[in-house]
């Protein structure tokens, strides 16, 4: 009986310990839990030559989706608007021409473009592209049929570029294993590869200001 207790006793962690190890574990869980709820795409403006590379090959291929979020609107910021009070500010509109400008270097010869109807994307895409795109619902309402939507617009051998919403963006990086990433900015881009057989793999995200580095190179 004595031998037991004594035993028992050496088991028992000294309170300084015990605190250490609670401690160490609440740590980890706190770093692991901040990992997880801020997960988002790659930044290809961040990611390296060979990152950007991979999408754009997979763009002269045809296989991308370009989900595009609207410049920045005029409810929400002092800038001159170009109107009406729905649109875009001056300062977005001159941003989405630069994206455009990218897009446009990449190749936008087996490309469609389609925008929601809401005022601030049809001038995005009409900055972006000098011209207006085709407006289609699904990329106003978005919610949980986003993702299939994508899909089924997706055309073998054609990128597809939609100019859309930061709800909509979030959406859908939702349904394709990033349920915590970061708002959308205004002009960026997440881009996605979707092969022949419509399988799906996020490639990352690029910010409006990337796109001028990403030209130098």
């Amino acid at each position: 009986m004595q031998l037991t207790a004594v035993y028992k006793q050496r088991r028992i962690l000294r309170p300084g310990k015990l605190l250490t190890v609670i401690g160490a574990g609440v740590a980890i869980a706190l770093v692991s839990g901040f990992v997880w709820v801020t997960r988002s795409p790659i930044d290809l403006g961040q990611a390296g030559k060979a990152a950007r590379a991979d999408w754009t090959r997979a763009w002269q291929a045809g296989e991308v989706v370009a989900l595009v979020r609207h410049a920045e609107r005029c409810d929400r910021s002092d800038h001159l608007c170009l109107g009406p009070d729905d649109g875009i500010t001056q300062v977005g509109n001159d941003s989405a021409a630069r994206v455009g400008k990218g897009f446009t270097s990449l190749g936008m010869q087996q490309a469609q473009v389609f925008t929601s109807p809401l005022t601030r994307t049809v001038q995005t895409a009409r900055a972006m592209f000098g011209q207006d795109a085709t407006a289609q619902p699904w990329l106003e309402s978005c919610g949980s049929s986003l993702r299939n939507e994508v899909v089924a617009h997706k055309v073998a051998q054609r990128n597809l570029v939609l100019v859309t919403h930061s709800g909509c963006i979030s959406d859908f990086e939702k349904q394709t294993g990033f349920p915590h990433a970061i708002a959308a900015d205004y002009g960026s881009t997440l881009f996605v590869r979707i092969d022949a057989k419509g399988q799906l793999e996020v490639l990352g995200i690029l910010n409006a200001e990337a796109w001028s580095q990403l030209n130098s190179d």
